[in-house]
């Protein structure tokens, strides 16, 4: 029953941060818009809604794939934060679904889920954002959360980073 609590507690964190509280902070962003504000992105709203849905459902599918293969295959949950976890870590490395094409589906869906709202929102102020939140948690990730997942998993980690992207599905750089 705890660990039923905690990942139900671990889940409607996140719900509250990642679903409600930042879009809705790139939103208060994009309206109070000032030092780009005669920047637009797309001068054409149905091309801005058409790349903007697009770019969303492609975060919102690897967001949502990810947290189910977390939970099923891993038998944990994604709120892990500086050694501190909401839900139950991972009990075992997830390596399919959506993480043979990243090790961070996760991050690479909410990059993918905010860059569409900034789109939509057509404001370059939340670009700039969104881009430099995914800065911030590479380098997080790069030095916290693979250096556990080396501690928890090992070789089979080790093997692992070395065939599949970081971030972007694809795209080896780190």
């Amino acid at each position: 029953m705890k660990e039923l609590s905690r990942h139900i507690a671990g889940y409607l964190f996140g719900f509250v941060v990642f679903i409600l509280l930042i879009p809705y902070g790139l939103y208060q962003l994009a309206q109070s818009e000032w030092l780009f504000q005669d920047v637009v992105i797309f001068k054409s709203n149905v091309v801005r809604l058409v790349i903007s849905i697009l770019v969303f459902i492609v975060g919102a599918v690897f967001g949502a794939w990810s947290n189910i293969f977390l939970n099923k295959v891993g038998k944990g949950g994604p709120v892990e934060a500086f050694g501190i976890a909401l839900s139950p870590p991972t009990k075992k490395l997830v390596t399919s679904g959506p993480y043979c094409y990243t090790r961070n589906p996760m991050v690479f869906g909410a990059f993918m889920m905010y860059l569409g709202v900034s789109l939509y929102l057509n404001s370059i102020m939340d670009v700039i954002c969104v881009t430099s939140f995914l800065v911030i948690m590479t380098v997080f990730l790069k030095f916290s959360e693979e250096k556990r997942l080396e501690r928890d998993f090992g070789q089979e980690y080790t093997e692992y980073r070395k065939k599949v992207p970081m971030i972007f599905p694809f795209i080896r750089w780190l």
